[in-house]
């Protein structure tokens, strides 16, 4: 499939003044949107929350840009394979951003189910917006065609396969086979639903008043829509948001209560949240003040403590050692295409291995804060194997005074199918299905052996 990062001269969409010549639309933004992640290989989110226009429209016309953009991300490949189909010739480099045009009216024909007239329409407007007027015929034209040939065309294509980019359709197939693997990527075709974990004195109505249903693994999964901060139970401190495998490993601490545990990477706390509320002394650590204002912020609605340390994991150390570590540790997290969908496009073979070398030094020095006896979860949430098994065995295999120690069956509530054969966790975002999946998620257990502390 072709790159979807092909970058171009001409008025980009974040170019200021093209904003200034007319007010910022839903669909300008998109657009805007598409070219920072795709041309400036910045994240979606990121470059949501900095895009100046995104304040200044109403609630409505914020979630349509972010849908608009989103959904265009997640069936790149499909969409990039029927405007080819309605090209005669590759459009040149200087129309690259053309394509981006082309490629949200694309997306709202076939995806979003937008009249045609208001899709077509709408992108010519868009031509003009961003300073491709000249290219307005053509995409009038293409669209046009595309119009009466799209749904046809889409019903035909390999949907999994197409929006997958090869290194990672390589890599899912050689680590869990070319069903799971397709399994995965078309799980990755639906928009993640919303998890929450709730409190332990949370409302018995509020199930009902979520519309909410438990999971096997307890946590809520809700079909409320809406600003996350008007949702029932968000002001009295009842739920915060986790998906419902990231909820998964802070529990293979087993009973903290009393003790000291410390929450590595800790932002934005949904980890420590849960840790907090089983009773544990928790040392909440995270290099970005940002995140750790957050994360505060978080505790404070649900009524819960920790101590936080903005501090960088790799070099910070606490004052004693503690019975128990919680290492969530930055990776690509491709265990979460469904809720981010241009990490798919963002990511590369190259940095999972970088980030895989960094990971490795981040768990061999959490080790070193254990009490003798003591339990370390690490965990990411990735599908790449580099960055789950890879890392844990590389540090078995060097450092005899830590050992794994199995997670079984009832550490998952039964659900055996998330365990691998060495006993860590391994979700993939096709397990529970029926309900709707998970983020693809892998934990171990580590400890160190009693009596031995390591230098």
């Amino acid at each position: 499939m072709p790159r979807p990062n092909g970058r171009a001269g001409g008025n980009a969409g974040g170019d200021a003044r093209a904003g200034a010549r007319r007010p910022s639309t839903p669909r300008t933004i998109a657009f805007d949107l598409l070219t920072s992640v795709l041309d400036r290989q910045q994240p979606l989110d990121e470059a949501f929350e900095r895009h100046p226009g995104v304040a200044r429209l109403d609630g409505r016309d914020r979630a349509f840009a972010r849908h608009l953009s989103a959904t265009t991300l997640r069936r790149l490949g499909q969409i990039d394979a029927m405007i080819d189909h309605a090209l005669a010739r590759p459009l040149p480099a200087r129309a690259a951003l053309v394509r981006h045009i082309l490629r949200l009216g694309v997306c709202q024909l076939v995806f979003l189910a937008t009249p045609a007239h208001a899709a077509v329409d709408s992108s010519v407007d868009l031509c003009r917006h961003r300073g491709h007027l000249a290219h307005a015929p053509f995409v009038n034209a293409v669209l046009r065609r595309l119009a009466g040939e799209a749904a046809a065309l889409a019903a035909g294509q390999d949907a999994a396969r197409l929006n997958t980019p090869t290194w990672l359709w390589q890599s899912w197939s050689a680590a869990y086979g070319e069903e799971h693997c397709r399994a995965i990527a078309s799980a990755h075709l639906q928009e993640a639903p919303l998890d929450l974990t709730p409190r332990c004195n949370a409302d018995a109505s509020l199930l009902a008043r979520l519309g909410a249903t438990r999971l096997p693994t307890g946590t809520l999964r809700s079909v409320a829509h809406g600003p996350i901060p008007e949702l029932p139970g968000f002001a009295e401190g009842a739920w915060w948001v986790q998906d419902a495998a990231a909820a998964i490993p802070a529990t293979f601490l087993g009973a903290v209560q009393g003790q000291s545990i410390a929450d590595l990477c800790a932002a934005p706390g949904g980890k420590t949240a849960q840790l907090a509320q089983a009773g544990a002394r928790v040392i909440a650590v995270d290099r970005s003040p940002a995140r750790l204002a957050r994360l505060n912020d978080n505790l404070r609605r649900l009524g819960l403590a920790a101590e936080s340390v903005c501090a960088d994991v790799a070099t910070w150390q606490p004052e004693a050692p503690v019975a128990g570590i919680l290492l969530d540790v930055p990776c690509s997290a491709t265990g979460t295409i469904r809720r981010h969908p241009d990490i798919a496009w963002l990511k590369s073979a190259a940095e999972v291995a970088s980030l895989a070398s960094i990971q490795e030094r981040l768990l061999r020095h959490a080790l070193t804060f254990l009490q003798s006896g003591g339990r370390l979860v690490y965990c990411v949430c990735s599908l790449q194997p580099e960055e789950g098994p890879g890392v844990v065995n590389a540090v078995l295999a060097s450092c005899p005074d830590i050992e794994r120690e199995p997670i079984d069956a009832g550490d998952v509530r039964g659900l055996t199918e998330l365990l691998t054969a060495d006993g860590d966790l391994r979700v993939l975002p096709c397990h529970l299905a029926e309900l709707g999946g998970m983020d693809g998620f892998y934990a171990a257990r580590l400890r160190l052996r009693p009596s031995l502390a390591l230098p």
